[in-house]
């Protein structure tokens, strides 16, 4: 099953990119240990289905209807981003635009606002296996709320000539050279307002895409095509990929700019699960953690994935 999804997710022309698998998961599991020691235990004890599941809605985004615009914001598809053109509440913006136009150019802030708010739900209603897929979710969409090639109509550099940037940028950099970076990003604190939060995440990952773009097609034009890419063996498959040493002439120019934003996503995941909790009024997660009951139930995620496998292909129950 997971090598399926991994492969629809990789294969079909979806429109809109996302952090590799690799790096999503990474990001969840270095959040948990941001938290304090109220929730450390429920958290840690939980660390592998967070991790594993960190990457759900990018699995299912092809088969439920509404979420891949979940992923992404097109902010340079507006004329102004300020907030009295761009509304940052939901109610407003949908007033203002419609919610067709929204879902066409992305929703990621809005949404991450919306999970926040489930979250501090599921808290306050004690219900563990909700607090767990929620908080496996709002760590994705955060994530990619800190992706800068999530910010533009130019995802993946098909305007510009550089198709297959945002699997370079968001995966295969990752994938090399997340070993070398610093993820100590200290405790998770309160966020007072996690709609400016969601917000200034974009805002911020929109600023890198410049450099982005920029450096990639500089760097292109210094090495030549045939230097650009080789090809790796994947799953019993040749791929085709940037080389090593593309790959790492290009990081470099980046300095430190995929760290930055895996950090920021590490931080930024942390701050809100806290924050949630906080806001539920910091109910007791050490008895979540002892009770036997909070293990979520594998069948029941197995089954809910075999869901999203059917809608995808239409498959009609047999009779």
């Amino acid at each position: 099953m997971f090598f399926f999804f991994a492969t629809v997710a990789y294969s079909l022309p979806a429109g809109k990119p996302q952090w590799g698998f690799y790096a999503h998961k990474r990001i969840n599991r270095l959040a948990v240990f941001t938290l304090p020691p109220e929730m450390l235990a429920f958290y840690k004890k939980h660390i592998d289905y967070l991790t594993e599941n960190a990457v759900n809605p990018d699995k299912r985004r092809y088969a439920v209807v509404g979420e891949a615009p979940r992923h992404f914001i097109d902010l340079d598809a507006y004329p102004d981003t300020t907030k009295a053109t761009l509304p940052r509440s939901w109610k407003q913006a949908t007033e203002r635009y419609g919610e067709d136009t929204l879902a066409l150019h992305g929703i990621v802030p809005w949404h991450i606002q919306l999970a926040k708010f489930q979250l501090t739900e599921a808290f306050k209603a004690r219900d563990a296996k909700r607090i767990l897929k929620i908080s496996a979710d709002l760590g994705h969409y955060i994530a990619d709320a800190n992706v800068p090639l999530h910010t533009t109509r130019n995802y993946n550099g098909q305007m510009t000539g550089q198709q297959g940037i945002h699997g370079f940028w968001e995966s295969r950099l990752p994938e090399l050279f997340s070993t070398e970076y610093d993820f100590f990003t200290g405790s998770a604190t309160y966020v007072p307002s996690p709609q400016k939060a969601a917000w200034r995440a974009v805002f911020d990952a929109h600023a890198a895409l410049d450099t982005v773009l920029r450096f990639e097609k500089e760097l292109t034009g210094q090495v030549g095509e045939t230097r650009k890419y080789g090809f790796e063996e994947r799953n019993g498959q040749t791929v085709k990929v940037y080389t090593d040493d593309f790959s790492r002439k290009y990081h470099e120019r980046l300095r430190g700019q995929v760290e930055r934003q895996m950090r920021a996503s590490v931080k930024m995941v942390g701050d809100f699960w806290y924050t949630c909790w906080v806001d539920a009024g910091q109910p007791d997660l050490d008895k979540l953690a002892r009770d036997a009951a909070t293990t979520v139930d594998g069948k029941e995620e197995i089954e809910e994935k075999k869901s999203w496998w059917k809608r995808l292909f239409n498959v009609r129950p047999e009779e």
